[in-house]
């Protein structure tokens, strides 16, 4: 049986606690939250005081990135730690001696459920008996596991970055432009869904399209007469012309 304990209860550490716990061969010890009461928590065995850390076999740091540095000293130097930022060296954790990086490539959000045996789970670690167990763990947990180093993993977290985070602030701005002209959003639901798949299926730049990728100009210069906002408007602009230009470079 492995002992593990989750240092850090939010969006990711929720999920972490949730899935660790339903596995064979996993018990999940304690999990440890500074900002909430133990009484007001019956799901998990809460903490808030790091001084009421009990033993395992492996800490998982689900916090900040800002705050991992400052958790691992923290800690016994004998204890294995490892932390789940997709940005962070792993030499943050240089108080321990057996130390490593588990890092779940999706984006999490506290009360939406997510299928952990599709996550990508990107691992490290400073010695081979660390990666063993990290694999182990890991295994049980999904079906796509790899090892990168922490220059591959944050060159993989700026692509994360992009694809997700960037694009699903595209998707606010849609909506808050469509809502000022009595448009439902909805109505781009199935190409968002659509665009996804295609992009997946054939490949993004295969799959793109629209009036920069064909150089219409009467069309861009129709949108950009019906945006008020300056920042979406040079949001367009630079989008396009992005498009443009890697369209004339094939």
């Amino acid at each position: 049986m492995i002992k593990i304990s989750v240092l850090g209860y939010g969006n990711l550490g929720r999920h972490l606690a949730a899935n660790l716990s339903a596995q064979e061969g996993i018990q999940l010890i304690q999990v440890y939250s500074p900002s909430q009461n133990p009484e007001d928590n019956q799901e998990v065995a809460l903490i808030n005081d790091l001084k009421n850390l009990e033993p395992a076999d492996l800490y998982f740091a689900a916090v900040s990135d800002d705050a991992i540095g400052e958790l691992s000293l923290n800690l016994p130097k004998d204890c294995a730690l490892v932390h789940t930022s997709g940005t962070v060296n792993m030499a943050v954790l240089g108080n321990q001696s057996k130390r490593g990086v588990f890092y779940p490539l999706q984006t999490f959000s506290k009360n939406y459920p997510v299928a952990f045996d599709q996550i990508p789970i990107c691992l490290e670690a400073n010695n081979p008996e660390t990666l063993a167990l990290l694999d182990e763990i890991a295994l049980k947990l999904s079906k796509k596991v790899v090892h990168l180093n922490s220059q591959e993993r944050l060159e993989l977290h700026l692509g994360a970055v992009l694809v997700n985070n960037f694009t699903n602030h595209l998707y606010t701005l849609s909506q808050k432009h469509l809502e000022q002209k009595g448009l439902p959003f909805e109505l781009l639901h199935p190409l968002i869904i659509e665009t996804a798949k295609k992009g997946m299926a054939i490949g993004s730049e295969s799959a793109q399209t629209g009036p920069a990728k064909r150089n219409d100009r009467n069309t861009i210069e129709r949108h950009l007469a019906l945006i008020n906002d300056d920042r979406l408007k040079e949001i367009y602009n630079l989008l396009s012309n992005s498009i443009r230009e890697h369209t004339k470079s094939k």
